[in-house]
């Protein structure tokens, strides 16, 4: 009669020499289970039992069970840092009429939005410059269309004067 702990830490027993061969060929017990035999005190290995040697000669060793998998989400651009540069462009060509107005307005909020979900994420999220690029070309385009208002205020002060006059 035997005594065994399980891999889950407990004891089980007593059981036959019978119902251990069979419970190795279930693959219940290996080469590594903890036996202690009738009569002893010294809990062994099975591989230290003669009686059971040449059954678990037979049996293949079990493989440690494979550890989690992590997969690393792939870093992409963040879609706003695009629609950030994009809109960054279009208002810097498009700002000689109607002063590159929407398109640097959203600019600016696209390419701050950007730059926030890139903070809170940066293992997936790439494309800091891209947002750094659409928030300076937007700023620069409020900035020359401001400079280009004050500048035709500037040089049509004169005739805006003369037609308020007329009024």
């Amino acid at each position: 009669m035997y005594r065994i702990i399980g891999a889950d830490g407990r004891e089980y027993g007593p059981v036959t020499a019978d119902q251990v061969r069979e419970w190795i060929t279930e693959g219940r017990v290996n080469s590594q289970t903890r036996v202690l035999a009738e009569g002893t005190a010294q809990w062994k290995p099975l591989t230290e039992y003669l009686e059971f040697a040449p059954m678990l000669a037979r049996t293949t060793p079990l493989l440690p069970a494979p550890g989690p998998i992590s997969i690393a989400p792939t870093p992409r651009n963040n879609s706003m840092a695009v629609m950030g540069l994009v809109m960054g462009v279009l208002s810097i060509t498009c700002g000689m009429c109607c002063h590159g107005l929407p398109f640097n307005v959203l600019g600016i909020v696209f390419s701050l939005v950007a730059l926030a979900q890139i903070r809170n994420d940066p293992q997936s999220q790439h494309g800091r410059a891209l947002a750094i690029a659409g928030l300076v070309l937007s700023i620069l385009s409020l900035v020359l269309s401001a400079l280009m208002l004050m500048l035709g205020l500037a040089l049509n002060t004169p005739n805006i004067l003369r037609r308020i006059q007329r009024l």
